[in-house]
């Protein structure tokens, strides 16, 4: 969440970065909320003052009819104060807690297509391939009849060589960020409702992608990044801890409501796909640096992958609530001859620290919050369908990018 004093002092402002990443929620009603909640705090502060100083009055001895009295009024407002400071506590968290982050004034403005290039790398060109469905089940790599049989529509079941490239490319990934002195973290599939909220992951309208366990405070995991968010819950580091670097290993588990179209066939949306992430706490004035380290990463195992592939700035009203700065990586595809998302890179600030209260002391500065940033070394669903369509060979074979062989045995083509 934002800091309550920064929404005080850019009421304006904040307003209009909501409404620019088109998310719902009014500033002035939450500023009254903070009015009234800080004018109730105070009043019973003071009542319990009053009440305190009533009790040292007549400490050691016993009160005194008139002050039995004066201390059951007393009593009596606090509770009823308390009561509605409660209601109105609620009502102010609710809203602060849909307020979005801010985002830099160089923010391309508006929806998806406003998306900015900024990079590009690799040829792009168009070429007649078997799209990855069609490929994958002819080979006998993915079954999703059997998967929709025994769990239901977008699951599916991998096989052979497919597997045997998802492992590779998953080893790929954890030791490149090894290499960058990320600390490999295997992760708690569930979660519970604090965690959820406090990364930001609480559905707002039709945006519910999390699976509830009924009966129980526990939700599937829609990335690593909300466990290892969690993992420092409530802390404060030393400041010579930051960074931390974290590399999460997880499967991804996502409804994917109303992802039926065009572009959800086969692996491209899907219920359940394993996923490494890459993951970073550090002190607020490194954020930015931090945050092009990660995309550099990404850009590493593209290369790695031999994948053509561009760098895109995500434009406000495609960010999501908590990201303040957002790159995507996408794929090109020959068989459609269009760039396809891959990867996504945030820096989220201290939004997420905010809500899960993780800090760190500054010295004789006191304690901040940390900043926190996500980015996706791996995703395998959509490095499948990159892989398939660029490394088809005319014959029907997948060539297998040197930077995998290691990991399979020394197979050039599956």
């Amino acid at each position: 969440m934002l800091d309550i004093q920064f929404i005080r002092e850019n009421r304006e402002l904040v307003q209009e970065k909501a409404r620019l990443k088109s998310i719902d929620v009014d500033i002035n009603v939450l500023l009254d909320k903070d009015e009234t909640r800080r004018a109730l705090l105070k009043e019973v502060e003071d009542l319990r003052q009053k009440r305190n100083e009533l009790a040292q009055k007549n400490k050691g001895q016993k009160p005194s009819e008139d002050d039995i009295q004066k201390g059951k009024k007393l009593r009596e407002k606090i509770d009823k104060l308390e009561a509605k400071l409660e209601e109105v506590n609620s009502e102010y968290k609710e809203i602060i807690g849909n307020v979005p982050n801010v985002f830099p004034d160089d923010t391309p403005i508006g929806g998806e297509e406003a998306n900015k290039p900024v990079k590009v790398r690799g040829k792009a060109e168009k070429k007649k391939v078997a799209d990855h469905l069609s490929w994958a089940e002819g080979k006998d790599y993915l079954d999703f009849e059997r998967g929709a049989k025994v769990a239901g529509n977008k699951f599916y079941y991998a096989k052979g060589a497919l597997v045997e490239l998802e492992l590779a490319c998953m080893q790929l990934a954890v030791n490149t960020a090894i290499k960058h002195g990320f600390t490999p973290m295997s992760v708690p599939h569930l979660v519970n409702e604090t965690t959820i909220d406090g990364t930001g992951f609480s559905p707002r309208g039709d945006e519910d992608q999390i699976y509830k366990i009924e009966g129980e405070n526990l939700n599937l995991i829609a990335t690593s990044e909300i466990p290892i968010t969690g993992y420092h819950s409530g802390e404060i580091f030393d400041k010579q801890r930051l960074p931390l670097l974290y590399v999460g290993i997880s499967p991804a588990y996502r409804k994917e409501a109303g992802a039926y179209g065009k572009h959800s066939k086969g692996l491209y949306r899907v219920h359940q796909f394993n996923k490494v992430e890459l993951y970073i706490f550090c002190e607020p004035e490194d954020s930015a640096k931090w945050h092009e380290k990660l995309v550099a990463i990404e850009e590493e195992l593209c290369k790695s992958l031999e994948i053509p592939y561009r760098v895109v700035r995500i434009a406000s009203g495609d960010l999501g609530a908590p990201a303040y700065k957002k790159f995507d990586i996408e794929y090109w595809s020959p068989l459609e001859n269009k760039y396809r998302e891959l990867t996504s890179c945030s820096n989220v600030t201290d939004y997420q620290a905010r809500r899960l209260n993780i800090r760190y002391r500054r010295g004789d500065e006191g304690t901040d919050f940390v900043h926190t940033l996500n980015g996706t070394a791996m995703a395998f669903s959509r490095t499948a369908i990159a892989l398939i369509e660029n490394h088809q060979d005319r014959g029907g074979d997948l060539k297998v990018p040197k930077a995998l062989r290691k990991y399979m045995g020394g197979k050039k083509t599956i």
